[in-house]
Formats: C-alpha cells, structure tokens, sequence
C-alpha cells in the first residue's frame, strides 16, 4: 500500500510540475508571439480567455504525453462541458438527418405563418466545436429572430478528412430542404449560415445548391468571418494579424491542413506559397489578390512579399486547395452568379478578413445582393463570446444583432 501512495504522489508531483512549466511557458510564448492591437475593446479580457485556452490545450498535451487522451480529445471534452438548461421559449430536440446529428431549435410563441429556417454550421477549424459549443448562439438566434435553427454536428477533422464535413452539411440541409413541412418552415425563407469554418461550410453547402432544381432555392447566406481560401496566406490581413487571438496566421493554415489531410505535414511551405504552381497561381490572382483588397485595409504593416519557389512533392498533397468544396473563394463566376443574397460579417483584427472582403467582391461583381457588416474593433470569434463566461464583449453583441436583423429581414 505504502509503494503504492508512493508511486501515486510522484505521479501527481511530476504531472503537477509539469503543468506548471508547460504553463508558465506557453503563457511567456503567449505574450512574447502575440498580439493585441490598441483598436480591440477591452484587450484584458481577451488576454485572459487566450490563457484560459492555452492552458486547456497545454494540460490536453500533458494528458496525451501521458497516454491517458489526446489533445484534441481534451480540449473538445471542455469546451463541450457547458450545459443549459431548459428554454422557456423554445423547443429543444435532438434528431438525425441522413445519419447527421443535429439539434433542432424551434420557438414555442404560435406563429400565424410558416418560419424562417436557418441551417448553422459551427466554428472550431473543422476540428473543435460541437453541437453544445454553439448552443447559446443558435438559441438567441432562434429566440430573437422567431425561426427554427437546426445546428449540424458534422465530423471532424483530423479522425474525419475532407470531404466529411462538407458531405454532412450537405446531407443535412438536403433533408431539411425536403422536409420543411414538418418543421412548420416557409421553403422560400430558408438560409444557410455558419461562423469561421462553418461560414465555410455555408458557402460550399450555398453554391452547390444554387443549381439544384429539384430543391427549394435558398433565400440567403450568412457567413460570419469565414475562411474561404488557402492559396494565399500572406494577404494584408494575414500580415496585420499574424499574431492577434483567437486565431494566429499559422493556426489557420494548421486547421486547413488537418481538414484536407489529416495532418499538418508542409505547413511551413503551405505558408510560404510555394505550394501553388505558378500558371494557378495566376489564373486565380483575378480573385485571390490583395490587389482587390480596399485600400484603407492596407494601411496597417502590409509589405509586398517576394514570390517563393514551387514545390511540386508539396502541391501533389494539397491540390485539393483549389476545389471550391473546399475553397469557395474559387468558385466559377457561372456559379457565384446564382448564389442568393448574403450577409457577411468581417473583423478588422482577423487573419481571415480578406476572405471575406474578396468574397464580397465576388458576389457583387455577380450581381448577388451583399449586406456587409465589419467589426472595426472585432477579432476572431468575438460572435460565440458576445457573452462567454461572464465575459462580455458588446462588439460581439452588436454583431450578433446584425445577423438577426437581416434574418428578420427576410
């Protein structure tokens, strides 16, 4: 018994040292490799939500250098932990559309006509994120614009590469589609909408079934912050902010890689760009350039790179970067052109700005009905922390506000 307790209070002395050093190290890399610009509203808060993220993922690295969980495995198990309870206004379940879980939000207030519908498609890099982590958000979207939500839980990466994703969100909207009867939804007020990867998700799921005439044409896309290409990962946003949380320049181009292949192998060349061939490169530059970039979002530390060597071995593993599935920044002019009208919500201090500003020149420049909101003091993810924990962040309230008003609008 004694060499027992012995063995359990070493094991628990060294986990514990352990934690203390990788903490203390990955708070010291935190501060040294971060960065939060003067223009970010309460920047204290921020900070501490990244320690509180950094520490999660460091003790998930501990538990797996342990051989008790992974990493992934962790940090998801967290961020799933929060639970809510009962809504007084509305109808919660749990269902399965082809195979798909999803979670069907559905106000309880009669309604004199049919419902908006809204398909959401989570944020988390195609990695994290879950039905529970996007539950406050799709219940005040529900709640505050009267429509029925139905949240996907598609699979994610890495155990689940690309097109797995796609494919669920797809499955799952097609049902939708084809059942709205049920659900009490109106077939010409049906939208897709989606934060980070899920805004994604949205586009790829909105220019596939813009040509289905078997299906209910959709009334609109909401694409919060999405990140809609991988060609190019030195755009003027990607330069200002490299460093800025939640989302770093390096973690983007991590979260595509895992998507598509299941691991991060290249990543360094992938940032470089020498993974796209020359003749690509510049057949996609008429859509994928900072030259589209409005100029008052070149004011902040944009410098013109030099053009990197192509690797062939590495395009061979990531050619699938240029299937609109995927990026739909890429999209043929002949598709963007039937998309229906869209709402897109941008952050100034985002890695992904650009995506969404070139994307919004796409759709105009094809006659889609664009409704821009930009956050000029937002930062990745500020929508799903409008109220994380007790912190407030109101510029992700207004933001949030704005979705549901062009919602209401529909």
């Amino acid at each position: 018994m004694a060499v027992v307790l012995t063995v359990l209070v070493l094991f628990l002395a060294g986990f514990l040292a352990s934690f203390i050093l990788l903490v203390i190290g990955a708070i010291n890399f935190d501060f040294s490799n971060s960065e939060i610009p003067p223009g970010v509203t309460q920047p204290a808060k921020l900070r501490i939500i990244h320690i509180i993220l950094i520490c999660t993922a460091v003790v998930g690295k501990i538990l797996e250098n342990f051989g008790i969980c992974t990493q992934v495995s962790f940090v998801r198990y967290v961020q799933g932990r929060k639970t809510l309870g009962a809504d007084p206004k509305l109808f919660i379940k749990d269902l399965w559309f082809e195979k798909v879980p999803v979670r069907i939000y559905q106000p309880k207030a009669p309604s004199a006509s049919q419902r908006r519908g809204v398909m959401f498609f989570h944020g988390g890099g195609w990695v994290f994120g879950s039905l529970e982590t996007h539950e406050e958000l799709c219940r005040f979207i529900a709640r505050e614009s009267e429509s029925v939500v139905v949240s996907v839980g598609y699979r994610l990466a890495p155990e689940h590469k690309y097109p797995a994703a796609y494919e669920d969100c797809l499955n799952a909207s097609q049902h939708f589609l084809q059942h709205l009867q049920h659900y009490g939804v109106d077939p010409a007020r049906v939208t897709v909408c989606g934060d980070s990867a899920g805004g994604n998700l949205a586009a790829a799921v909105s220019q596939t079934l813009a040509g289905r005439s078997d299906l209910p044409r959709l009334r609109a896309q909401i694409l919060i912050y999405p990140g809609l290409q991988a060609l190019d990962f030195n755009l003027p946003s990607y330069q200002q902010n490299r460093g800025v949380p939640l989302l770093f320049r390096e973690r983007a181009a991590f979260f595509a890689l895992l998507y598509l292949n299941g691991d991060a192998l290249h990543m360094q060349e992938v940032l470089e760009g020498s993974h796209i061939p020359p003749d690509m490169r510049l057949k996609y530059r008429k859509w994928v350039s900072p030259d589209n970039i409005p100029e008052e979002f070149k004011v902040r530390g944009v410098k013109p790179l030099r053009p990197t060597d192509f690797i062939a071995e590495v395009y061979e593993t990531v050619k699938r970067f240029c299937e609109p599935n995927l990026c739909p920044l890429l999209a043929e002019d002949s598709v963007v052109h039937q998309l229906p009208e869209s709402f897109i919500l941008t952050c100034e201090y985002d890695v992904l700005r650009d995506d969404g500003l070139l994307y919004k020149k796409r759709l105009e420049d094809n006659g889609v009905r664009v409704t821009w909101y930009h956050l000029e003091d937002g930062f990745h993810g500020i929508i799903s922390l409008y109220d994380y924990c007790g912190f407030s962040f109101p510029s992700g309230k207004r933001g949030l506000d704005r979705v549901v008003n062009f919602l209401k609008s529909l």
